[in-house]
């Protein structure tokens, strides 16, 4: 059985990613890319559908774990009675696909265990296993390959396992090599470990020396910009959301999504975190793929994408897989791809608005594709929709999704004044009659003055937590008595043992699932934002610091967490999260709420740091 999901570590390479548990097992790796099919799957299974554990034969083992500071290196630390090894982990960067491992004696002596189970197809294909005439062990089957290059015995077992014992004294090395290529071309070339190891941890130190210094959380910033880092496929500049698939958000549940792809919901706070972290060069890629990726018919619009822009993304079910925990189904690609959402025409508007904020250029074709989403858009906002959560009980008139086809309006029309939009003036006339009507559609509509709070979609009582980005948007100003009331009504309808639910799937039609989900983490971190731009700092800072006390060791945290069960839930590590708790973190640093953050405010002006740094990067 897999690990509990907090108790993996991700080391990655700009392309895809592996998870390495606390004992030493890499039960997930998808090769050569995030999203392709994984080789090792017992994440999502068993050890029957493939795995790579390093770990000593010892019964007694006491064992921690690092990352090498600024870096995505892996340091797993095992004391047996006999001495202590060093086992470093890391993907190279800029060469590869490789996954390396060494084991290093730091004193005494320790007998090792190498074992690996290579099944490809996630999990579901054997494949031959042979030598090269160089004594490299070689694993095909179909159009995949592997091949380990070690200076250690390798053998099979009856278990269709390759298994290698040593022993490692202190101040010798053994060193393990797995690389990955096309079973009809020649295999990989060797590479350097030791080498390598320098140059990737050379490359992760250099780029996190730019992050943002200045909160009271700046170590725990930093490794969650890193991890970001570690999720942007570097060819495209584009974001998984994951690098995982099928990670229930309720253990044993159904709730089991494939993540390995670019939500367009998180265009604007992922840019934000980018931009406001120090990262510049990554938030222009991501901005670019963005506008590549929902080029072409407007009409068209997806609301994900693959990691190049791929909009065909079936979602199939592997029934040869019990799941993590036994949550069945598990499912790779992912139907909402489909679903019609509004929100995602506000995304984008509102990040090429905050791109511009902080210095970055519209390009002519942002211009032309924001003109024809727009115009669009004008006949699309009065349809129902699926809502940010992309629920599965049906379309409505989700109070969120019509909020954000305002903030496209109202970004387009900051642009215009700008001279940024390329529209005409009638454009610009027609796009602020449309904001206007949305805003007082919204307001009449969504509102409930019993519950003197804004609903989830039109007439319904009950309550979601995407309306606390309502100040982030500038919708209505922080302390406009609907947006407090909203925040209160959140905070005691939606809170479970001091974190926020997406919205009460107990009972709900909307909803269209079975069983119950964990606290999506982002929802807790907005509710946060909401009490810093209240004045409600000290509020803020227990809930920030209740957050940050459930993110592993590593400060590692994913989509979800379980209030009863005390752990984390979904897809990990979650992009989204780390977004959030990035702007979350900055926010409370530099004492700005979420609609000062982000220059939502009605004079539409960017916060006066951010002209500073918009200034200072134009001279």
């Amino acid at each position: 059985m897999a690990e509990r999901i907090e108790d993996y570590a991700l080391i990655g390479d700009g392309r895809t990613a592996a998870l390495v548990s606390r004992t030493g097992s890499v039960d997930w790796l998808c090769w050569p890319r995030f999203d392709a099919a994984a080789l090792f799957t017992a994440l999502l299974g068993t050890r029957d559908h493939g795995f790579w554990e390093i770990r000593p034969e010892a019964t007694h083992v006491e064992t921690t774990w690092a990352y090498r500071e600024g870096s995505l290196v892996l340091e797993t630390r095992h004391k047996t009675r006999q001495g202590e090894v060093l086992v470093t982990d890391f993907m190279p960067t800029g060469d590869g696909p490789h996954l390396v491992r060494l084991v290093k004696g730091i004193h005494g002596r320790v007998a090792m265990r190498s074992e690996m189970a290579v099944r490809f197809d996630y999990g579901s294909a054997v494949p031959w296993v042979s030598h090269s005439e160089l004594g490299d062990l070689r694993a095909i089957a179909g159009p995949h390959k592997v091949v380990m290059r070690t200076d250690v015995d390798l053998h099979g077992t009856d278990r269709q396992t390759t298994l290698g014992e040593f022993t490692v004294h202190a101040g010798e090395q053994r060193r393990f090599v797995l690389s990955y290529g096309a079973s009809h071309e020649p295999d990989p070339p060797p590479i350097e470990p030791c080498q390598m190891l320098a140059d990737t941890d050379r490359a992760w130190r250099d780029w996190s020396k730019r992050c943002a210094k200045g909160t009271p959380w700046d170590g725990l910033l930093q490794r969650s910009l890193l991890t970001l880092k570690a999720l942007i496929y570097h060819p495209t500049g584009g974001i998984v959301a994951a690098p995982t698939a099928s990670l229930p958000e309720g253990l044993g549940g159904e709730r089991n999504w494939d993540y390995r792809f670019c939500w367009l919901r998180d265009s604007t706070l992922t840019l934000i975190a980018l931009m406001d972290g120090g990262y510049i060069e990554e938030a222009r890629n991501w901005l670019n793929w963005l506008l590549r990726a929902v080029a072409g018919n407007p009409e068209q619009a997806h609301i994900l994408y693959g990691i190049a822009g791929e909009r065909l993304l079936p979602e199939i079910e592997l029934d040869w897989l019990p799941g993590y925990e036994n949550s069945r189904p598990v499912r790779i690609g992912n139907a909402a791809a489909a679903q019609f959402q509004l929100d995602v025409y506000g995304e984008l508007f509102d990040a090429l608005y905050q791109a511009h904020a902080r210095g970055l250029p519209v390009s002519e074709d942002g211009r032309r594709v924001g003109l024809a989403l727009l115009g669009h858009l004008e006949k699309a906002w009065r349809k129902p929709d699926e809502g940010i959560w992309e629920v599965r009980g049906g379309s409505r008139h989700f109070v969120h999704s019509k909020v954000m086809a305002w903030v496209a309006f109202d970004r387009a029309l900051r642009m215009h004044e700008l001279d940024e939009s390329g529209a005409t003036h009638e454009q610009a006339e027609r796009w602020r009659a449309i904001r206007d009507e949305i805003h007082a559609e919204v307001c009449e509509k969504g509102f409930d003055r019993d519950l003197n709070s804004f609903v989830q979609y039109y007439g319904a009582k009950a309550l979601d937590a995407s309306l606390l980005l309502m100040a982030h948007t500038g919708f209505l100003p922080q302390h406009d008595p609907r947006v407090v009331g909203t925040v209160d009504a959140i905070g005691k309808g939606l809170m479970r043992d001091g974190f926020i639910l997406r919205y009460e799937t107990q009972g709900s039609a909307t909803d269209g699932l079975s069983g119950n989900e964990g606290a999506f983490l982002p929802c807790t971190y907005w509710y946060a934002d909401n009490l810093i731009g209240l004045g409600r700092r000290e509020e803020a800072r227990a809930l920030i610091d209740r957050l940050i006390g459930i993110c592993n060791d590593l400060g590692l945290v994913s989509e979800e967490y379980d209030v009863q069960a005390k752990r984390l839930v979904g897809n990990y590590p979650q992009a989204f999260t780390h977004v959030a708790l990035v702007n979350t973190l900055l926010s409370y640093a530099h004492g700005e709420g979420p609609a000062e953050k982000q220059g939502a405010k009605s004079d539409g002006a960017p916060p006066a740091v951010h002209r500073h740094q918009a200034a200072q990067r134009s001279r």
